[in-house]
């Protein structure tokens, strides 16, 4: 039994061990494999883990051999499903392994703008506060979370542990998703898209990319935010119209915390990479030890499973 990892480097730069998957059978793992070199390295495989690595219907129909593919995330758009069903080939993918992580990174651009820690740092060593009249200086007013709502665009994993978060501060929660939840706990409340675009304070995103929430972002959205609101996303960066939400930067509409761009790494000329008001974490809210070796716990219990006879987690019965 042949494994390959594709693109085993950003699951695991090294702080991490393979040894659960090699001992299922004869296995190599590559830092990352351009599209040239995907078949050859895979061709002989029954097995492969891939993270962002696409495998289309052209590379699939190359690799008779191949089995399985284990997706180390939760989306699975980089494998065409199609045609690995109807090759044969089952897919699994890992759900909910570091919605916790995800949270923190919430916060950490929540928290980054209501207490400009980063800015009121760089004042300080660059002497200000040491030539400073009084015993403190602020730069700006800082915000108290207190009392603010939070509006959720999707109520799933993250979503939720969001909520959590956000209750503990002492906010008040708004959610939109496509159909309304039951059972939402003290202080979260469902209501409709548009309303939690007019009433939020904070908007974070946590739905699926697809082609109706592709640019939920865009200038007619943007205008129905408060003057000043924060956008958070943390999804996916096409949910965003980019240029749409620049503008809206440059004029002062809105603020921003992202982790996530249309196209990964971005180009030199993204809008949002020279727009004011933003802060862009390079899609690392996932990627805390914990939750990683959470995610290579769950793929390597998918393919046990797989190996075993048992479905779990497949994603294209």
């Amino acid at each position: 039994m042949k494994i390959v990892v594709l693109d085993g480097e950003t699951l695991n730069p090294g702080d991490l061990t393979w040894q659960a998957v090699s001992a299922l059978g004869e296995f190599s793992c590559f830092a990352r494999t351009p599209s040239a070199e995907i078949i050859p390295r895979a061709q002989d495989a029954e097995i492969v883990l891939t993270n962002k690595t696409p495998l289309d219907a052209n590379t699939l129909a190359q690799l008779p051999k191949l089995k399985y593919i284990g997706v180390l995330a939760t989306g699975t758009n980089v494998v065409d499903l199609a045609a690995a069903k109807e090759l044969g080939i089952v897919v699994t993918n890992v759900p909910a392994y570091g919605p916790d992580a995800v949270a923190q990174m919430v916060f950490a651009h929540i928290l980054h703008h209501t207490q400009a820690v980063a800015a009121h740092h760089q004042a300080v060593a660059a002497g200000q506060w040491s030539n400073c009249s009084d015993f403190c200086f602020t730069l700006m007013p800082l915000q108290s979370l207190k009392g603010k709502t939070l509006g959720l665009i999707g109520y799933g994993d993250i979503g939720q542990q969001v909520a959590k978060l956000a209750l503990a501060f002492g906010m008040k929660v708004l959610v939109n998703t496509r159909t309304e939840p039951s059972d939402l706990p003290l202080g979260v409340s469902w209501t409709s898209r548009d309303t939690v675009f007019k009433e939020s304070d904070i908007l974070s995103l946590h739905c699926p990319l697809t082609p109706e929430t592709t640019e939920l972002i865009n200038a007619q959205t943007l205008e129905l935010m408060k003057p000043q609101a924060l956008l958070i996303n943390t999804a996916r960066g096409g949910l965003i119209d980019e240029a749409a939400l620049a503008t809206a930067l440059t004029q002062g509409k809105v603020f921003a915390g992202v982790d996530v761009l249309s196209t990964e790494p971005p180009s030199a000329d993204n809008p949002l990479l020279t727009a004011p008001n933003i802060s862009i974490s390079p899609h690392n809210a996932w990627a805390t030890k914990e939750a990683r070796q959470n995610l290579l716990n769950i793929a390597t219990a998918n393919l046990s499973a797989y190996l075993a006879g048992d479905r779990v987690n497949w994603v294209n019965p």
